[in-house]
């Protein structure tokens, strides 16, 4: 069975996998700038009230990221196996990055 396709008995044990998928240093780069970007699109996107920025959100989040994935990793996007427990990944390597554990 291929890792990705896995089952996961809890978030931790998805994490570990994650991370495994975005070792290259540009791919992690550009997942927290793709996730960070989308969160600012969808701050954006309530504070002014222009739905269309959901759309400038999603594209900018998953298109910096399955750059990573195709490009530098070589892998396939755990997003299409596990959607939800992969963007909480996104959020968790944007925090940690943020908060100084994980390397920029």
């Amino acid at each position: 069975m291929r890792e990705a396709a896995r089952r996961y008995r809890n978030f931790d044990e998805f994490y570990g996998f994650y991370l495994g998928e975005h070792a290259h240093p540009v791919s992690r780069r550009l997942h927290v700038a793709g996730t960070g970007l989308a969160l600012l699109l969808v701050l954006l996107a309530a504070g002014l009230r222009q739905p269309w920025l959901l759309v400038a959100a999603l594209a900018c989040g998953y298109g910096l990221a399955w750059t990573g994935h195709f490009f530098f990793e070589k892998n396939r996007p755990a997003t299409f196996t596990h959607p939800w427990w992969s963007l909480r990944g996104d959020f968790r390597l944007l925090a940690e990055t943020l908060a100084g554990r994980r390397k920029w």
